[in-house]
């Protein structure tokens, strides 16, 4: 019967353990995230087998306390980032896809194309650069004509269309709050 609550307290203990190692989804996590997870996985069980709960909650503490000092110390030195997660790999350059760095990263074209179609790409022509990150997800700058239209590019193209007429310069809403509404002309509306 001591083993149901030794089971409820590595449960509770490792909830609250890896809450202090951080909010990463599975995919964001790093190969050192990941080990350090796996780790505390297996070692979760063997109290439940064995009668040592103190000694495993202790060696939990101890990964994620090198889980994080592994990650303070990254973000201190970029050549232990570098060594530890590693840097974005491009893949496509200037439209051209980088077949070198993906052999380098063992990844296919397919694959390579399966991640361009998740983020919404129908076309590499589309892509001007590529990266694959630590993460293993894809960044992307798309080529000039396949962004989308922002906000301000439309209102550069729309002034550039329509030149300001008097009758444009105010707004409705400034009519609504002046209480002045000015007669339309009727000779507009034939």
């Amino acid at each position: 019967m001591a083993f149901i609550w030794e089971a409820i307290l590595m449960v509770f203990c490792g909830f609250l353990l890896l809450r202090v190692s951080g909010r990463k989804s599975i995919a964001q996590m790093t190969i050192t995230t990941t080990i350090v997870m796996i780790s505390i996985g297996a070692i979760i069980v063997q109290p439940i087998i064995e009668d040592s709960v103190i000694k495993t909650i202790i060696t939990i503490a101890i990964f994620i306390g090198i889980l994080v000092l592994i990650e303070y110390l990254q973000m201190k030195f970029n050549t232990l980032e570098k060594l530890f997660t590693g840097k974005a790999i491009s893949v496509i350059e200037n439209g051209q896809v980088n077949t070198k760095n993906l052999k380098k990263i063992r990844l296919t074209i397919d694959k390579l194309e399966m991640q361009i179609r998740q983020n919404g790409i129908s076309s590499i022509d589309d892509i001007k650069n590529a990266t694959i990150e630590p993460n293993g997800q894809l960044g992307y700058e798309l080529m000039p004509d396949a962004r989308p239209l922002t906000v301000g590019e439309f209102k550069k193209l729309m002034g550039s269309l329509q030149p300001p007429s008097p009758d444009n310069t105010r707004s409705l809403f400034h009519e609504v709050q002046t209480k002045q509404h000015p007669t339309p002309n009727k000779n507009k509306f034939k």
